[in-house]
């Protein structure tokens, strides 16, 4: 079942992962939430902080695209505050500008630690939502895309904080430059946590309205990429500086709700592809591809495993047969590894009764093998999701009721459908060869007795060579945060299938 890779698939093929590790990006600079692993020793003297209300202008390379309100306001009862932060975006990818909406709201005890929040993100007419209440060490979570909220619980490591709090924790402590604080971040966008490190940079001279002012250098180091705060005299925040040029100024309200650029950023989904040396005619006849890997680090990336494999720089991907794959699954099958990839998850929900009622459909019309299964489900997944990116948080059941999705809602979609038939699913994240360069892509893993690699994007079963994985699973697209703009891949050789 393997196709030509079509232009049009282009916008959707390599906007999708990109957009979401951009999001997570601008959240963890603007209202992640942080669990503090030091003990917040002067944390008493937060209940004394006043209200706040600031404007921030967002700009990519220098373009203003969007703008960032945060505030922060005492409860009327007890010694608590209230933190409600709005974020707005216009994103160009592949010359698509779609507007991105986001916003948090979140209680807060008087040493700022998390009681309860609401997210929501929308873009165009989509949306997502997620609202939690944090009880002792468990936080409990309710998502909700189309459909009624779906109620799930995370085990947390530690208490957890909010960003528009973590500015006022530190200073507590008392940071001196040189020294630093680890923290824990959980973000309804992975639904996850991954570490973080503080540390105090220094003072720094930054021009702001035209004036030189004096502010402290704050540095967070996030899955092996720095970026930075810089924080007035004030305790206030008044830049902020991230991925793919993006950064924030502090502003009046009328400053930052000026007019935004209506061609939105640079297309960052071309500036955070890979270059390679030379094309690559026809990526669907290649069986091995050998290239080299580097300018990132690689021990956080997943590249060595099933059909990848790794030596020092040097990566081979095989493309998967589907000679001798079983018509079903032997007794004591799946394992126990796989097991794990046939559980419902709160963006996979496999056990939803609209997911099972279209797998079970799909599976009747096919002959009943596992790769009748998958074909059948992947051939749907291609012939009926409209492609083009989707600037909000991938869950399947919402993929199905709107029809349309990037490259991560084809691989969710895919991912339920398979679970609610018996077959494993995982997704997979990384880059993929189009029109000479590698973009970021999402695709699966089905277990048909071994795991394949297929694409429902480009209904491939199995998936072309070009697939670099680099991690697996949503909530591991984080790791790829510190390859935007560092990677370098050279191919060595290539085989390809005889012609005719």
């Amino acid at each position: 079942m393997v196709v030509q890779k079509k232009p049009s698939f282009l916008i959707t093929a390599s906007a999708c992962s990109l957009v979401f590790l951009l999001l997570l990006a601008i959240r963890l600079d603007l209202f992640s939430r942080f669990q503090l692993n030091r003990r917040l020793s002067g944390a008493e003297s937060l209940h004394e902080l006043a209200d706040k209300d600031s404007w921030m202008r967002i700009y990519q390379a220098d373009r203003p695209v969007g703008y960032a309100h945060r505030s922060v306001t005492r409860q009327k009862e007890g010694n608590g505050f209230t933190v409600a932060e709005t974020v707005f975006m216009r994103i160009n990818t592949m010359g698509l500008v779609q507007d991105i909406h986001l916003q948090t709201e979140g209680r807060l005890a008087a040493d700022f630690a998390l009681q309860s929040f609401d997210f929501t993100i929308k873009s165009g007419r989509l949306s997502f939502t997620a609202s939690g209440v944090v009880t002792g060490d468990i936080l409990s979570l309710e998502t909700s895309g189309r459909d009624p909220a779906r109620p799930f619980e995370i085990q947390l490591k530690n208490k957890p904080y909010l960003i528009a709090g973590i500015v006022d924790a530190v200073q507590a402590i008392g940071l001196k430059p040189g020294e630093f604080v680890t923290v824990d971040v959980f973000d309804p966008v992975t639904m996850g946590q991954v570490p973080v490190r503080i540390s105090i940079v220094g003072t720094e001279n930054i021009p702001l309205e035209g004036i030189d002012q004096p502010a402290t250098k704050i540095m967070l180091q996030f899955q092996g990429v720095n970026q930075f705060a810089w924080i007035d005299k004030k305790g206030d925040i008044v830049r902020e500086k991230g991925l793919l040029g993006i950064r924030l100024e502090k502003a009046t309200r009328q400053a930052a709700l000026a007019t935004i650029d209506s061609a939105g950023s640079e297309d960052l989904t071309r500036l955070a592809s890979v270059g390679v040396n030379g094309a690559i005619n026809d990526p669907t006849a290649i069986k091995k591809l050998r290239l080299r890997i580097s300018g990132s680090r690689t021990d956080r990336l997943y590249l060595h495993g099933e059909r990848q494999r790794l030596v020092g720089d040097v990566l081979t991907v095989n493309r998967e047969t589907l000679t001798d794959l079983p018509s079903g699954l032997a007794e004591g099958e799946p394992g126990q590894l796989e097991q794990v990839f046939l559980k419902p998850t709160p963006f996979i929900e496999s056990d939803h009764p609209k997911i099972m009622n279209l797998a079970k459909t799909l599976v009747n019309k096919s002959d009943n093998s596992l790769l009748g299964r998958a074909k059948a489900i992947l051939n749907w997944v291609h012939a009926n999701l409209e492609k083009r990116p989707v600037f909000s948080l991938p869950d399947a059941l919402t993929t199905l009721e709107s029809g349309v999705g990037d490259c991560n809602e084809h691989a969710v979609l895919v991912a339920a459908l398979a679970r609610a038939v018996g077959i494993p699913a995982r997704i997979e994240t990384g880059l993929v060869y189009l029109n000479g360069r590698f973009f970021y892509h999402a695709w699966n893993l089905l277990y048909l007795g071994r795991w394949i690699t297929v694409d429902a994007v480009y209904n491939q079963l199995p998936a072309d060579a070009t697939h670099i994985r680099l991690a697996t699973g949503i909530q591991q697209q984080v790791d790829l945060i510190s390859t935007i703009g560092e990677l370098e891949i050279t191919v060595l050789h290539s085989d390809t299938e005889p012609s005719g």
